[in-house]
């Protein structure tokens, strides 16, 4: 797959994966919201730039931890060989699709377990968050928002074993900002119209959808891997 198409994948993910967003998020966000002066959050339009910063600074964040995993990537294919990691990296990836389209889906809850792993990370960066609330200041909501990119997750996870697969930590970087933008809209729904959007994840063929269309993205990928494509 070329960068461009992997970039477009992310993105997809991000956007069709926001129904897991909406039913994991839907808390955090409307307590964030909360936070602010009644007088910020009783008006969409003061509240707009609050609500952008606290994604600004998840997506950031993202993008971070995948120049991370890309770079580790990085680091396996100069370990051994570089067409033989590849190929391991990309298989690893489209089998993460696979299991997040499973998890979308409620048919498999893999990732749970997964999520779990990062439990012991976010007990060490929850205390941070803590200390911003309530929230005043702008560069306090990007700080915030950095923070709530490292919040346990199968879905950003799953995203992360793909940005391994890029063997670079630019182009894990791009990836998850891309996966970052896909997730946007949804969560930025959330924030400005909290219920409404959070009822959406609440219709199950919704999430089936959305699984369906995650795994299809892992099967295509592993019929590359196999073809030779």
């Amino acid at each position: 797959m070329s960068p461009q198409g992997a970039y477009l994948t992310a993105f997809l993910v991000g956007l069709l994966g926001g129904v897991h967003c909406l039913s994991m998020c839907a808390g955090l966000v409307s307590s964030l919201t909360l936070s602010l002066d009644p007088r910020v959050r009783g008006d969409t339009l003061r509240m707009l730039p609050f609500q952008l910063a606290y994604n600004l600074g998840r997506i950031v964040g993202y993008g971070v931890a995948g120049a991370i995993v890309g770079g580790f990537g990085a680091l396996l294919l100069q370990l051994g060989s570089v067409q033989t990691a590849q190929r391991v990296l990309y298989g690893l990836a489209g089998l993460a699709m696979i299991l997040l389209g499973l998890y979308l889906g409620g048919w498999w809850r893999i990732l749970g377990a997964i999520e779990r792993l990062g439990l012991h990370l976010w007990r060490r960066l929850e205390p941070l968050g803590r200390r911003l609330l309530p929230v005043r200041r702008i560069p306090d909501a990007l700080l915030l928002g950095f923070l709530w990119a490292w919040i346990p997750c199968g879905l950003v996870y799953s995203v992360l074993i793909t940005a391994v697969s890029t063997g670079n930590p630019l182009d894990g970087a791009l990836l998850m900002l891309a996966f970052g933008a896909g997730t946007l809209p949804n969560l930025l729904g959330i924030g400005l119209l909290a219920g409404a959007a959070a009822r959406l994840a609440e219709r199950p063929w919704l999430r089936q959808a959305a699984g369906l269309l995650v795994i299809g993205f892992g099967v295509h990928a592993l019929w590359q891997l196999v073809a030779g494509v």
